[in-house]
């Protein structure tokens, strides 16, 4: 019975840490302004994430101006993740697939928003793809100047 109840408290404290280091939003922002480059693809992403999933409940819950400021905050995000993966030559891919799956569910949102609502979401797709389109271009852009030689 001792044992199961170190277990649980063991538990509930992990469980309490790990709530705790979660970064908000504004910590997230400003620890990316100041990462080395080789940080900031991950960070990019994470705050991207987070924004998406804000959107997502923004746009449910009627309050379309503030998704709209999330969906520009994801676009932003992704391309600055973009442009210190390909600076840096890390996490190229590991940001493609992100970009790619937050594309997927953008198009998901889209699906449920007024027609009116739809044009800025699009947009943030289409940015999205040309995000993906450019690191693809990078990491397979080495391949080309092998076959030219």
């Amino acid at each position: 019975m001792r044992r199961l109840a170190y277990s649980v408290l063991l538990l509930a404290v992990v469980l309490v840490c790990a709530a705790g280091k979660q970064e908000t939003l504004d910590e997230l922002k400003a620890r990316f302004e100041s990462a080395h480059v080789e940080d900031r693809p991950e960070l990019g992403i994470q705050i991207a994430r987070q924004q998406l999933r804000n959107a997502d409940q923004l746009y449910g819950s009627g309050h379309v101006e503030q998704a709209r400021a999330a969906v520009d905050d994801i676009v932003s995000y992704s391309e600055r993740a973009r442009d210190a993966a390909t600076e840096s030559k890390k996490r190229l891919k590991n940001v493609e697939i992100d970009v790619r799956k937050m594309a997927d569910k953008l198009r998901d949102i889209k699906r449920t928003l007024a027609f009116e609502d739809q044009p800025p979401v699009d947009e943030a797709i289409r940015r999205l793809e040309d995000v993906r389109t450019t690191l693809l271009q990078a990491m397979f852009a080495k391949d080309k100047k092998d076959q030219k030689k």
